[in-house]
């Protein structure tokens, strides 16, 4: 137990002391997680250091050690990070530039998550209360008892925070949160008051505990109370009207704000981070100027420059839902990005709104929910997805068109366009190399009369070859739509057509090319998770993996992997030059040129 001489000694020899423990952080004694009691932190000499200062600093010594403090963020490393890191040393609060679906909110989760210290603070307060952040006056008066005297109309900590310390004394206990825990997000809506953002007179708290209102214990925090000590995420600020925008003038200029009805000043200790839409950003009047002037880094962002780095923000980003029972071939992976690269960088396309990765994300996910639905689990059969399976992206494709009106139809025409194109570019990247021209002639030769039938619902059973009879969908070949032109789901027909790997047996030569396609593909599946590994992905990464499904004897892999690779060459000698093959309804068919 201490006595009251020996809390004052306590007291006045941690304030006036400097830390002498080595840190684990910036500011963090390395043996933070010992230390869980108010008692605790003050024997350790604990100074808590701002958030400019644990940016900067733990960005140095991240940078020293050879560590990204950036994982995750794939495709910015010669562009927007070289920037972001002159502003952190800088001590600078930033203002990203871009388009929709460019990382912005996602670079400022990481910078909190990896860059900002753990902190201690009284368990069960909301305002992140770091006790010896109290004045040496007043906390001495809260471990004796006594009063506080207050002489300057600053809030330190809350009343609650007060509270617990004198109940508890030195045995309050303390709770380290890290940054993540200090990250608050807000989108800038036309309905965020004033209010909102510097908080208000609570007249629930008045009423329950028969303060006055105008007593401190009134007051319930914002968002910028909410953030104190961390990060204050503001997207799309030019959507704040500038009476709001002005409520942030003096927290970016002198670290503190004023709520207007308390007599009390508040210093949140926040690193502001906001974003802005380039077509807002640059329109008069939509950040006021002294605002944008007091963001000092005005840092512009951007969609991936590279193939492979929207493929591997891909494989991170996509939500996989725990499935199991799934592989993602890279070539469809392909397909997808290059139809979204395809769609972002068309004149015809209105590029002040851009086209979100997003877009790319959400569209493979519903594909492989289309082929869930098609195929896999009614059958219980592997779920891969086929180029067969790729026009019900329609609804997860965010984009505006601005050469010609804007409606349903021509956006479905100008996508489907689209994903056409892109398929032969893809069949032609994966077989210009793989097959020669005495190759090609004898896999003319041998489609004379014959034909190659392709149907989306087309899948091996375990003991039968059927077709899935389903109860919404058509029988549909790969290069159709998901419905009539009606706009209706079209009436299931029952055929019976021959499994590809038994239709294989009938083209010798195709099927050799099929081989050496399948031993290309598992190489391109390595070299991509290789890819992810050195980028720090550590998530779906088995999704890519060619080992993990079931074997065949002949093929090496199930019916399923056959059948999404014998589609892509059928495509490729549908779109050949001069072309092999044609589609008749629901056949490739071999046609004399």
């Amino acid at each position: 137990m201490f006595d009251k001489d020996s809390i004052l000694e306590l007291v006045k020899s941690s304030y006036s002391t400097a830390p002498f423990y080595k840190e684990a952080y910036c500011g963090v004694p390395e043996n933070y997680k010992d230390i869980k009691t108010l008692g605790d932190l003050l024997e350790s000499n604990y100074k808590y250091r701002s958030t400019k200062i644990q940016l900067r600093e733990n960005l140095i010594s991240k940078l020293k050690n050879k560590e990204n403090p950036f994982t995750g963020i794939i495709g910015f490393e010669e562009t927007v990070i070289p920037a972001v890191k002159r502003a952190l040393v800088a001590g600078h609060d930033i203002l990203f530039i871009g388009h929709i679906g460019q990382g912005k909110t996602k670079l400022a989760e990481i910078l909190s998550e990896n860059l900002l210290s753990p902190i201690p603070i009284v368990e069960g307060t909301i305002t992140n209360d770091i006790p010896t952040e109290i004045p040496y006056s007043q906390i001495i008066s809260l471990l004796q008892d006594k009063d506080i005297y207050r002489s300057i109309p600053e809030f330190f900590v809350s009343k609650d925070c007060e509270e617990i310390i004198k109940n508890n004394k030195l045995n309050t206990k303390i709770k380290w949160i890290d940054g993540k825990s200090r990250y608050r997000y807000i989108l800038a809506t036309p309905d965020i008051s004033v209010k909102d953002l510097v908080g208000q007179i609570d007249v629930v708290r008045v009423i329950k505990k028969g303060i006055e209102v105008f007593d401190i214990d009134s007051y319930s925090p914002g968002y910028l109370l909410q953030a104190r000590y961390g990060i204050l995420c503001l997207d799309e600020l030019p959507v704040l009207d500038p009476r709001k925008q002005v409520t942030l003038l003096s927290v970016l200029q002198e670290g503190r704000f004023t709520t207007g009805a308390l007599p009390v000043f508040f210093k949140p200790d926040v690193k502001i981070i906001a974003t802005a839409n380039p077509i807002d950003y640059t329109h008069s009047g939509k950040i006021i100027e002294p605002l944008a002037d007091r963001l000092r880094s005005h840092i512009e962002t951007h969609y991936p420059k590279t193939l492979d780095d929207e493929i591997l923000i891909l494989i991170q980003e996509i939500d996989m839902l725990s499935r199991k029972n799934t592989f993602l071939p890279i070539f469809i992976l392909k397909t997808i990005v290059k139809i979204f690269q395809s769609l972002r960088n068309n004149p015809e396309i209105n590029n002040e709104r851009g086209v979100s990765v997003r877009s790319t994300i959400h569209s493979l996910e519903i594909m492989i929910g289309e082929v869930e639905v098609i195929r896999s689990i009614i059958n219980n059969v592997i779920t891969i997805p086929r180029l067969s399976d790729i026009y019900c992206i329609f609804q997860s494709s965010k984009f505006e068109l601005d050469e010609i009106e804007d409606t349903t139809e021509n956006k479905i025409k100008f996508l489907n366009n689209t994903i056409i194109e892109t398929i032969k570019e893809i069949c032609k990247d994966y077989f210009e190399k793989l097959i020669n021209a005495e190759e090609l002639l004898s896999i003319k030769n041998e489609f004379k009369g014959k034909s190659f039938t392709v149907l989306q619902n087309q899948y091996q059973n375990n003991h039968h070859h059927n077709l899935l009879e389903q109860q919404q969908y058509l029988n549909k070949p790969f290069t159709s739509h998901l419905k009539n032109s009606d706009g209706n789901a079209s009436i299931p027909q029952t055929n019976r057509v021959l499994l590809y790997s038994e239709q294989l047996k009938q083209f010798p030569f195709t099927k050799k090319i099929v081989k050496k396609a399948i031993d290309k593909i598992e190489e391109e599946q390595t070299e991509y998770i290789k890819k992810a590994q050195k980028n720090n992905i550590s998530t779906n990464l088995e999704y890519l993996d060619y080992n993990n499904q079931p074997r065949d004897e002949e093929f090496g892999k199930q019916e399923e992997t056959l059948a999404t690779i014998m589609e892509l060459f059928l495509e490729y000698l549908r779109f050949s030059n001069p072309p092999l093959l044609d589609r008749k309804e629901n056949k490739f068919e071999y046609t004399e040129i």
